[in-house]
């Protein structure tokens, strides 16, 4: 890889990583959803601050995944690991598409009816989803050619 690559994905790393400790959406932090959750769908009859009040364990909530995402996308800045690289972001931009789709599954248009206040100050959001993006783009970087 080249080294601006390796640049940007060490700094995409540290995006992922920070943003998967803020809110994703409404005050909802990825330490609050269950693992079960994104599988399953929420509850019925939840709203959506429910889900920002659950008590969830580390290794079984959305935050594991985000953060095993950032890991790999570091492992790749370090090592020149494309694999990890592709990995990361399939994990990080799986588990960000799939809490978003259960929530406008479980909860109807709340993302598109109360799009003013429902995605303001929502850093970790911005964080996980730019991180995510940049990697992508700079794994689309063609590789170096080999001097002879």
């Amino acid at each position: 890889m080249r080294t601006f690559v390796h640049v940007v994905l060490l700094i995409c790393g540290i995006a992922i990583a920070v943003g998967s400790f803020m809110s994703i959406l409404a005050g909802v932090k990825p330490i609050n959803v269950r693992l079960e959750d994104l599988r399953d769908g929420f509850p019925a009859g939840w709203v959506i601050e429910q889900i920002g009040e659950q008590s969830v364990m580390f290794y079984r909530s959305m935050m594991i995944l985000l953060l095993a995402a950032a890991v790999l996308i570091l492992v790749a800045a370090l090592f020149g690991s494309r694999i990890a690289a592709w990995l990361g972001i399939v994990v990080g931009l799986g588990t960000l598409g799939t809490f978003y789709y259960r929530v406008n599954d479980q909860f109807g248009n709340v993302i598109r009816e109360n799009y003013a206040t429902v995605l303001t100050n929502q850093t970790g959001f911005i964080l996980t989803a730019g991180g995510l993006i940049l990697a992508l783009l700079a794994c689309l970087v063609p590789r170096e050619k080999a001097r002879s």
